[in-house]
Formats: C-alpha cells, structure tokens, sequence
C-alpha cells in the first residue's frame, strides 16, 4: 500500500473582499496566512510554503484539483532523470506550445523527443559556438554604434533609452524632464538578428531599421498590461480543461498569428537554404549549422529524421528562444548593474584591463567577474520561473530530508500516482534562503568567485552551475551555451562603452509584466518600460 502524500496545508484558504472576479478565483485558491500572490510574485509564496510546509507539499488548484510542489534538490533531481518519459508535459502546455510553434522538440516527449534532440545537438557543441563569437560582436556593436547615435544626439551627453519597451512602429524620440528619451527595442533586436544569422545564415537586419514582421507580433504581447488578471483565470480553468486552451480570446489569437508569422519566416528561409545548399555550403559546414543539420535531417534515409512540419517547429522554436530568452536576461543585467554602480564599475574595470575583444574560449574562462554577473542574473532572474508536469506513471521520488504525511508518520520519500500534477518554481529554488543561505535574495555576484561562495545546500542542486535556470536532466536547453556567450558578448560590449543608471534613481521599483515569458517593468511605465539614463564612458 503506498504511502499516502502530504501536505494538506493547514488553516482556512480565505477569499479577499476588495478582488476582483478573476483574482477572487486566485485568492481562493492561493491565499494562505498572511501571504497573498498579488501582492508577492509566485517564488516567494512557494518559499514561504515550504518554510511551513516541509521540502514538498500539495496545493489547491482549480475545481478540487491538487498540485504537488517540490522544493527539495534530491526530489528535484529524481525527477529531471525522468521527465520526458515519467513526467511529461501536461495537456495544456501541449495545446498552448503546439498553438504557439508546432510540433517540435518542445512538445514532443520520450523517444520522439531524444530523436528530435539528437539531431540538433552538434549545431550547439562548443566548436559550433566558437564560430559564431563573431556574430554576437557584431550584433553588439550594431547595438553600440545606435547607442552612439542617441548619446550623441542629446543635449549633454545624458541619453534616456527604455531598452525594451516596444509599444511603437518605428524609431521614436521626443523630450521628458529635460532629457532626449530614445524609445528602442535595439538591445532586444540584437538577439534576433543573432540568431537569424547564427541559425538560418538570414540577416533580419532589424538592427539596420529593416521592418521584420515577427517583431511587431512579439512586440504586442507586452502591450496589453491590463490583461494579466484575465489571463491568468483563462489558465486556471484551461489546467482543469484543456479544451478551453481552443477558446479563441485575445492571447491565443495572438499566439496563432505568431505562429503563422514564424512559420511563414521559417518556410522562406528553409526553401532558401536547400536551393543555396549545394552552392554555398561544404558538407562540413552544412552539418554544424543549425539550417543544415534541419535540411540533413528532412532527408528520407537520415538516421535521425524528421518531418517538415517538425523542422520548421524547430526553427520557430529557435526564433523564439533566440529573441526572448537572452533579451530578458540581458534586461535584468542592465537594471541590476543601474541599481548597483559599484558592481557595474568592477566589471568595467576587469573588461577594460582585459583588452581586446575575449575569443569564445577566453569568454568562458578568462573574465570571472563577467562570468559571476552573468549567473547571478541567470540565479536571480531565470526567463522562465516556473513549470508544471503531469505523472504520466506511478512513481515514488526519494527526499533529502522528512516530511510529515496526512496521518502523522515521517516519511523520506513520496509516492506519486498517475495522473499527479507536479510543480518547480525555477524562481524560488534559486533564491531560497534554505537553499542558498541568508542572502540568497541579494545581488552578490562574488557568491560565485570562492569555493566556500556557493552554500551546501546549493550544491546539491543538479543544473548548471546549480541553478534549474537551464533545467536538468534529458531536457536541459539545448541552448545554454550558446544563450551564455551571446549574453556575454553584447554585455561585455555595453558595459565596456557605457555607463547606466535608473532614470528615476537606485530605488526605481521594477515589477513582472506579462509577455510571451515575464519581463521586467518599471512601476508606471506602459507596455514593458525599462527607462535607463545611459551616456558614454569615457
């Protein structure tokens, strides 16, 4: 007889008078104590739970559903080992990645998933990355000499550039309290056009001021800040009932027509690509590149096929991660380095004494400072702070410390039924006090120079560096190495060149906005507004 689960948290779930319709469901459902989710992001109420609750525990979901949270790094690491094949995704992160990119290696499962990966994995081996360095300079540079522009076109030198807000068609400038505010979306950009031409051998140009269809679509995500609470109620009632998920509303029209969008950019440069093929590509080359190993692969007698509908669902998945993920990483760079100058400062000297522009392989070990702001950014900050997974069989998932069950008894490991909903909060885990000790929520990169900087506890987290940023096990981001020395090519290039503060001061409040992933937004500012003050460093 298997042991029956904890942890039916104490105490009475109490509705809030003054919510709204649809945070009045959330309140329900979330609101425990004095801990209230509007009031703190999600990884704080997890972190709390667990400090009350024990390393795993299960809470309330929509119409008696339950969901059970794990927040213990030997249970976390039992169940990376397994996912694609025990834990798999949930119908409603299918119906929502499938209406977002198709069917690729995201939403494909156990041996169509290791197929699909297998394929892909030598266009991001480390000889394949050190080719592209390049490319992110050059991307970067565009990326300065815009920047340049603005600096210079300021009255003193003091420029105002919201570095992601893209609520506009074009380019536009106009005058705040008495600075040049530049209204760009050059530093997010930068990642797109890296990864059409790291990728597909297709320069977007969107850097140069060429319109790029995809953009305008992504872009609109982050316009609607009003949206949240409704949203989060479409998902809530869509996790107990996928087929909600087919509700056309204002998100999933959005999602198709990106997905539209993105397949028809996909389609263009794939026919592309197989008519240059023969002409501009040796076979060597072909088989590191990401568009040559596709077209390799659409081939009948390939050991690792895959369909046309599959690869262009890579492709559109590539576009995505390429354009989102390491702009928000990099967005959360330049507000922590604004909020803290001394940091910002010790960076830009390690950078300038290193000289010359690093090669790939000197990115990765010759500059630690870098190394240390870049992950504890990806600590403090990772693109996606969350994921759910559903027990595709039953399991029984060992813990590194007791808890207590329903009836009393301790136990050190869990039994999981088929058909359980499983929770990590990548966000809490990487920020948890009991995890990585009493300043775990401050900006500390020296916590990644010593040996003695990295708590026990965090040591027992299997990821990278520790952290679940890049998740773990068969499912780790294919990625990684490539979304790092991107993010630290473009800003080693920026800090090397500016110097960044808040405009409104150190103590600028920024909160999560809504867009295809959560995005930092300074408090006040429409869409996704992050209005740095940036002048030249001399």
């Amino acid at each position: 007889m298997k042991t029956s689960l904890t942890i039916a948290i104490p105490g009475s779930v109490k509705p809030l008078d003054n919510c709204s319709f649809g945070w009045r469901v959330q309140c329900r459902l979330f609101t425990c104590g004095t801990v209230d989710l509007r009031q703190s992001d999600s990884a704080t109420v997890y972190e709390h739970w667990a400090q009350e609750y024990g390393v795993v525990y299960m809470i309330p979901s929509v119409l008696g559903q339950t969901r059970i949270v794990l927040a213990d790094p030997r249970a976390i690491a039992h169940f990376y080992a397994r996912e694609s094949w025990t834990y798999v995704q949930t119908p409603l992160s299918l119906a929502l990645i499938e209406n977002l990119v198709g069917r690729g290696v995201l939403s494909s499962q156990g041996e169509s998933h290791r197929r699909q990966r297998k394929a892909l994995t030598p266009a991001f081996s480390n000889a394949a990355i050190r080719k592209l360095t390049s490319v992110f300079y050059d991307s970067a540079y565009k990326v300065k000499n815009v920047w340049d522009t603005d600096v210079e076109s300021s009255k003193d030198g003091n420029a105002v550039i919201e570095v992601q807000n893209c609520d506009f068609k074009d380019e536009s400038y106009l005058v705040r309290d008495g600075y040049l505010l530049c209204k760009l979306r050059k530093s997010r950009n930068s990642s797109l056009d890296t990864i059409g031409i790291a990728g597909f051998s297709h320069d977007f140009g969107s850097l140069d001021g060429k319109h790029a269809s995809v953009t305008e679509v992504f872009d609109t995500f982050g316009n609607n800040s009003q949206a949240s609470a409704v949203n989060q109620l479409f998902f809530l009632f869509a996790s107990a009932f996928p087929i909600i998920a087919k509700i056309p509303n204002k998100r999933t029209k959005l999602s198709k027509k990106l997905n539209v969008t993105m397949g028809e950019i996909s389609n263009d440069l794939l026919i592309r690509s197989r008519r240059e093929k023969d002409v501009n590509m040796k076979e060597s080359e072909e088989e590191k590149s990401i568009i040559g190993l596709l077209i390799k692969a659409e081939g009948q007698e390939a050991e690792l096929h895959m369909s046309e509908d599959e690869i262009l669902a890579q492709m559109k998945v590539l576009l995505l991660a390429g354009y989102e993920t390491t702009s928000i990483s990099l967005t959360w760079a330049l507000i922590e380095l604004s909020r803290h100058p001394d940091v910002q400062t010790r960076l830009r000297e390690e950078l300038l004494a290193f000289g010359p522009d690093p090669t790939y392989d000197q990115l990765k070990a010759s500059l630690p400072y870098l190394d240390a702001v870049v992950h504890e950014i990806l600590r403090l900050h990772p693109a996606v702070p969350e994921f759910t997974r559903c027990a595709r069989v039953d399991d029984v998932i060992p813990l590194s410390e007791p808890v207590c069950t329903e009836s009393g008894k301790m136990t050190d490991s869990i039994s999981i039924a088929k058909g359980s909903l499983m929770v990590i909060s990548i966000r809490a885990i990487n920020r948890s006090l009991a995890i990585w000790g009493p300043d775990a929520k401050e900006f500390k990169p020296d916590r990644w120079l010593t040996e003695d900087g990295i708590s026990g506890k965090a040591k027992e987290v299997q990821g990278h560096r520790h952290l679940l940023t890049f998740v773990d096990g068969p499912r780790t981001c294919l990625g990684k190495d490539f979304a790092i020395a991107e993010f630290k090519t473009v800003l080693l290039v920026l800090v090397k060149n500016f110097m960044f503060e808040m405009r409104d001061g150190p103590d600028t409040e920024v909160e999560i906005a809504r867009g295809i992933l959560p995005r930092p937004r300074v408090v006040g500012e429409d869409g996704i507004g992050v209005p740095l003050r940036v002048r030249r460093y001399e």
